[in-house]
């Protein structure tokens, strides 16, 4: 197997992916990460988890790929 250069963090159900972080803040760069994972993977959903953040809803990232 060659290595892609990329690696979704978790897929769930074959259909969610699951890009997870712990950071101070999260910038333009990881939600752009995480739609490139989702057109390369051919998937539709994906959140982005940021688990540095006091509330956990306020480190939830949604993105939708509009195949």
């Amino acid at each position: 197997m060659t290595d892609v250069g990329y690696r979704i963090d978790m897929l769930v159900e074959n259909e969610l992916v699951l890009e997870i972080k712990s950071l101070e803040s999260i910038s333009q760069v990881h939600l752009l990460q995480l739609v490139s994972y989702l057109k390369l993977a051919d998937r539709r959903l994906g959140l982005l988890l940021n688990f540095n953040v006091e509330h956990l809803r306020d480190g939830i990232y949604r993105r939708v790929n509009r195949l």
